[in-house]
């Protein structure tokens, strides 16, 4: 569960999934989505977690997606949501490299550093759902979900390699964006808030942070590419 003081805010790690490419909507549709439970400690690096693979690299992985992270505390809106999927029984369910209770959309922000075990991230983006979702829970409209209810997850950045655990806890280390919450940044640019608040879209302009493909997203919504 999360922890909070004037001065700083943890979260025990409940579990670390990885996965391997495999077969998904038929052999030239590979996904690593398939995230399961792995014992640690994991090395992590610049480019995540030793072990973990992702199929699609033009929009899946590399430096600024190297680690997701759902929470989940999510778990059980899905599971009112769309019934009791046997997914939702583990960890992993959503591709998820990392699981945690009580951090969450509306208390991460875009920019945050975290010391995750002994490693150093950086959360750079929230995660943008795709059809994956929608197939790996049998057709359930998990993806127009995500999109209306906020329940997105995030992705971070390596800013030091490191090694982490299940059971070690997350520390956050540094907050220069308190403003832009994930939840925020994810309704702007993926969740039409946009439309009622331009101004807000302009300010996201100060988060250096952000990951190059959010920031051309944005560029794109004010109508500057």
């Amino acid at each position: 569960m999360l922890t909070s003081s004037p001065d700083s805010q943890s979260a025990v790690i409940l579990s670390i999934q990885c996965g391997k490419v495999s077969p998904f909507r038929g052999e030239d549709e590979p996904s690593a989505i398939g995230k399961v439970p792995v014992a640690g400690p994991i090395r992590v690096g610049r480019l995540g977690l030793e072990g973990d693979e992702q199929a699609d690299l033009a929009v899946h992985g590399g430096p600024d997606k190297a680690i997701h992270h759902y929470p989940h505390d999510h778990y059980a809106f899905w599971r009112e949501a769309i019934g009791g999927h046997e997914l939702l029984s583990n960890y992993g369910a959503f591709g998820e490299n990392i699981a945690t209770e009580g951090l969450t959309e509306d208390t991460i922000c875009v920019g945050d550093r975290w010391r995750m075990g002994t490693a150093l991230v950086e959360v750079s983006q929230g995660r943008q759902p795709c059809w994956k979702l929608d197939h790996r829970f049998g057709g359930a409209a998990v993806n127009a979900g995500v999109v209306r209810s906020r329940r997105a997850g995030w992705y971070y950045r390596v800013l030091e390699d490191g090694e982490v655990a299940a059971g070690d806890r997350m520390v956050l280390a540094e907050r220069p964006y308190p403003d832009w919450t994930v939840q925020r940044v994810f309704g702007l640019l993926i969740a039409g808030d946009h439309k009622k608040d331009r101004e807000g879209l302009e300010a996201l302009g100060e988060v250096a942070t952000l990951a190059a493909p959010w920031i051309r997203r944005r560029a794109k919504l004010l109508g500057l590419d």
